[in-house]
């Protein structure tokens, strides 16, 4: 179905309706969406997909998707949900994580699902080793040492010296581009 003209037309005129709407989702959000919703109708009316076309309304289903994001962000500003808590500018866990980022795309080749799920994994785990003295599923299984954050945070700094390198943009993109990768917009 992805391959048909009619496919391709539906993405470009929802995208386009969004656009008017003032709401900005990734295509392939709208694409799926599209997939599924194509795919239901021709299934519950018994017709094939070609046929299904007829029935496709971009403006309709523009409005539908930009209700639902109004009313998500709604929602969460409602009940106090907005940006997660950033660490400290200088916090060495989080420059340790983005230092890894220039090392870890030249070990995969440039793999960067692998080198997001990395930093993920990482920052999570960082995260909840902040935390851990407000975790109460934590207490019986840190061990008689327990974790102290503040004596990790002076190991990773003895580990990482330069720390502040890391949160300028500049110095972690000319890294990036020294292991032989550059991130550009298509």
């Amino acid at each position: 179905m992805r391959n048909t003209k009619a496919f391709k037309e539906a993405v470009a005129q929802t995208l386009a309706e969004l656009a008017r709407r003032g709401v900005t989702l990734a295509p392939s959000t709208v694409e799926d969406t599209i997939e599924k919703n194509v795919s239901a109708v021709a299934e519950r009316l018994g017709i094939q997909v070609r046929s299904a076309w007829r029935y496709f309304d971009a403006a309709a289903l523009a409005d539908r998707l930009a209700d639902s994001a109004h009313a998500f962000e709604e929602s969460s500003t409602d009940k106090g949900v907005g940006q997660a808590p950033m660490p400290p500018i200088d916090n060495p866990e989080l420059a340790l994580v983005l230092a890894g980022v220039p090392d870890a795309l030249a070990q995969t080749g440039g793999d960067l699902y692998a080198v997001i799920i990395n930093v993920a994994v990482n920052a999570w785990m960082a995260g909840h080793i902040h935390g851990e003295d407000g975790c109460t599923g934590c207490d019986g299984s840190r061990g008689p040492a327990v974790h102290d954050w503040e004596a990790r945070m002076r190991t990773i700094t003895e580990l990482q010296p330069d720390i502040t390198k890391w949160f300028d943009r500049d110095v972690w993109t000319r890294a990036v581009n020294d292991a032989g990768y550059a991130v550009t917009r298509r």
